[in-house]
């Protein structure tokens, strides 16, 4: 499918990330739906996206946010419990909990119930990709592709696109995108097989097992390298808990 033909994207789970990545969409002039499972969970969604931390109200308030943008994300997002809504969607972007079989039984879901040419797109901190599709048709395959968000994703800017060497290049264009329609800034990641991460929680994850072994050492407290972090390069928290000006600039 390309970039041009993508008009209604769904977002498959709500809550914070959920909420999330529908408002940076719907403010990239695209209409989103939310589907979750029970009426309350989109009830505490759609308080999310309108009046929570990361919110438009809260984005109107402190500047982030015209008031125009923000009645055009609140008009754009609608929210569904019934799969049927989302038949006729452009694309999919799942973000289920973080639990794999979860995510390829809601996929397998999915594909019998979405129309064939769909883009399917999953926010996975890390699993790989191919094995999230592993039960999709082989037509899907090609239209298969993460878009891993950082939270708070309203904003964190970051997205990786993850490609397989099953997704078509049309469909990493379209990701593209319709990415930069979002206001991402994108880095481009290829599936690992045999690994949990794309670049960024790899990379955290090598440092936190450093800061880890520099602390059981006993040659520096969490507080310490905490402090490091935050204050030497800039991190909104550190490895330990302690946080930076993260909160403050919303």
């Amino acid at each position: 499918m390309k970039l041009e033909d993508v008009k209604h994207i769904a977002v498959i789970g709500g809550g914070v990330m959920g909420g999330g990545i529908a408002q940076i969409h719907a403010a990239g002039g695209y209409r989103v739906t939310i589907r979750d499972l029970t009426d309350q969970i989109i009830k505490d969604t759609r308080h999310e996206l309108h009046d929570g931390k990361w919110g438009v109200k809260r984005a109107v308030e402190r500047g982030k946010m015209g008031f125009d943008m923000a009645q055009q994300v609140i008009d754009n997002v609608d929210f569904t419990t019934d799969l049927a809504d989302l038949a006729d969607v452009d694309l999919i972007i799942e973000a289920v909990p973080e639990k794999l079989e979860l995510k390829q039984d809601v996929f397998e879901e999915l594909d019998k119930a979405i129309k064939p040419e769909a883009i399917f797109a999953s926010n996975t901190s890390g699993f790989v990709i191919r094995e999230i599709a592993a039960n999709v048709s082989d037509n899907r395959k090609s239209r298969f592709i993460g878009l891993h968000y950082s939270n708070p994703v309203p904003i964190m800017t970051m997205v990786e696109i993850v490609t397989t060497p099953e997704t078509s290049e049309e469909v990493i264009e379209t990701a593209v995108g319709i990415s930069k329609a979002a206001g991402r800034d994108i880095s481009m990641v290829k599936d690992a097989p045999g690994t949990y991460g794309f670049i960024l929680n790899r990379v955290f994850a090598a440092a936190y097992r450093e800061a880890k072994t520099i602390v059981d050492d006993g040659l520096a407290t969490p507080e310490d390298v905490d402090r490091a972090m935050i204050t030497g390069r800039n991190w909104p928290a550190g490895f330990f808990g302690h946080r930076g000006g993260i909160g403050k600039q919303w």
